[in-house]
């Protein structure tokens, strides 16, 4: 990696169902001419609102498995039975253009990203109860009971690693997470980590 790249990598976390997808959009939104997201590989099922090589790069389980013996991903995990992955070609690709790059990834991949880019910020989005999350799983209507009732099992497991996050957002009010997530995130650009709780 050069050491004259000044772009930062940013990893933003949270349970199914919490909303982190609904913000980190709005924040690439605002600062698409410094900021790049990181598409993962998955192994899922493509929903009917996402779109391939926007969303996720959707492949086999074997040609996941080829591409991870090959050392292609900077991680991976098997996540609800299935398999992500954030190709390192990904990463290079955004930062090598001057600017930082925003990864969407569960807690097992946080953590593999901090021991590969030992600089990356990581940032958790928390609902404000286990209560609404659920509601909110149950309200979206994208996945079955048994889907359902996994994702709330692993949200609970998640929070262990909480503690380890650089910032934690509570989305109770979607505006004012909004406005708390893009700040951190424009300041982490800048340059600026005065803010920040260190691990």
């Amino acid at each position: 990696m050069s050491e004259a790249r000044s772009g930062k990598v940013i990893v933003i976390s949270g349970p199914s169902g919490v909303g982190k997808t609904s913000l980190y959009k709005k924040v690439l939104d605002a600062l698409k001419d410094k900021l790049g997201f990181s598409i993962s590989v998955t192994t899922r099922a493509q929903r009917a609102d996402e779109k391939e090589g926007a969303d996720y790069i959707f492949i086999t389980i074997e040609e996941f498995k080829k591409r991870a013996d090959r050392g292609e991903f900077a991680e991976w995990a098997e996540v609800h039975g299935k398999f992500y992955g954030t190709p390192k070609a990904e990463i290079e690709r955004i930062l090598e253009s001057g600017r930082s790059v925003l990864l969407d990834l569960d807690v097992q991949g946080a953590m593999k990203i901090r021991e590969s880019y030992p600089d990356a910020k990581l940032i958790y989005i928390l609902p404000p109860s286990f209560e609404v999350l659920e509601r909110r799983l149950y309200g979206r209507n994208t996945d079955d009971d048994e889907t359902r009732h996994t994702r709330m099992q692993n949200a609970v497991a998640e929070m262990k690693y909480v503690s380890k996050y650089h910032l934690r957002i509570v989305n109770d009010d979607f505006d004012k997470a909004l406005a708390h997530l893009q700040e951190a995130v424009e300041k982490l650009i800048a340059g600026d980590e005065s803010w920040i709780e260190y691990l």
